[in-house]
């Protein structure tokens, strides 16, 4: 049978908490693509370059022509790669803002900074590192739904930690890889540090899918505590059914 617990008045959201609009989290979702898209493209680019620069008994040689023809080609994907990574800066930052405005209506008082700082911390050096996970771990609190007797309601904070072990992994190896590419001179040196590159641009579309699974994932969960209110259990329909189905 269901607790008699659930029979008790049940405190309600605070005054004006909205459901999230979805409209922020298509192109934030979006930009995450486009950057993926441009990570495979160059990742095979990358992979042509290296194919170029071949050799035998440890020399490195390639042919003049296809040497600039696939450093051209590169350097132009890079190119694109900025530009897509600038356009999914701006979406996600506008997505994460509003989506900590709407977080906060649901809790008031889950967070230890305010609205600016979900658009100011990305532009503060090594600041930028830290400020927004917190800020996202707190936004997924708020999120979840409130205990409920009987039922195992704390959601898991796995993604928001995949998501940022990723990203900071992919800036810190971005920088890395842009130096190595910078200062290299020989053939040896180019081929090296573009399977750097190639590296970086594995975790970075392994980073972008986190993100927008995050993104998706508690665009979801504020929608659901702002409609279904703050004691609906974040367990799979069938699983809620079988626990308020009565005993026989």
């Amino acid at each position: 049978m269901l607790d008699d617990n659930d029979l008790r008045p049940r405190p309600p959201l605070p005054a004006g908490a909205p459901a999230a609009s979805l409209v922020p989290l298509i192109p934030a979702v979006a930009g995450l693509a486009l950057v993926a898209l441009c990570d495979v493209v160059s990742l095979v680019a990358g992979a042509r370059l290296r194919w170029v620069i071949g050799g035998e008994d440890g020399f490195l040689t390639a042919e003049q022509a296809e040497l600039d023809d696939a450093l051209s080609t590169y350097g132009r994907i890079g190119g694109f790669q900025g530009a897509a990574y600038l356009v999914c800066v701006v979406a996600f930052i506008v997505w994460f803002f509003l989506m900590r405005r709407s977080t906060g209506l649901l809790a008031p008082d889950g967070f230890s900074r305010g609205r600016g700082w979900a658009i100011g911390a990305w532009a503060i050096p090594l600041a930028n590192l830290w400020i927004p996970y917190r800020i996202a771990l707190e936004m997924w609190a708020a999120a979840g739904p409130l205990p409920v007797p009987g039922l195992r309601n704390r959601v898991s904070v796995w993604p928001v930690n995949l998501w940022w072990a990723l990203f900071a992994l992919s800036f810190v190896l971005e920088r890395y890889a842009g130096r190595r590419y910078e200062d290299a001179e020989t053939l040896m040196e180019i081929r090296s540090a573009v399977a750097t590159y190639m590296t970086t641009e594995v975790v970075d579309i392994a980073a972008a899918v986190a993100a927008a699974y995050f993104a998706v994932r508690l665009t979801l969960m504020q929608r659901q505590k702002a409609i279904a209110g703050p004691f609906a259990p974040s367990v799979p329909p069938v699983a809620r059914g079988a626990a308020e189905t009565p005993d026989d």
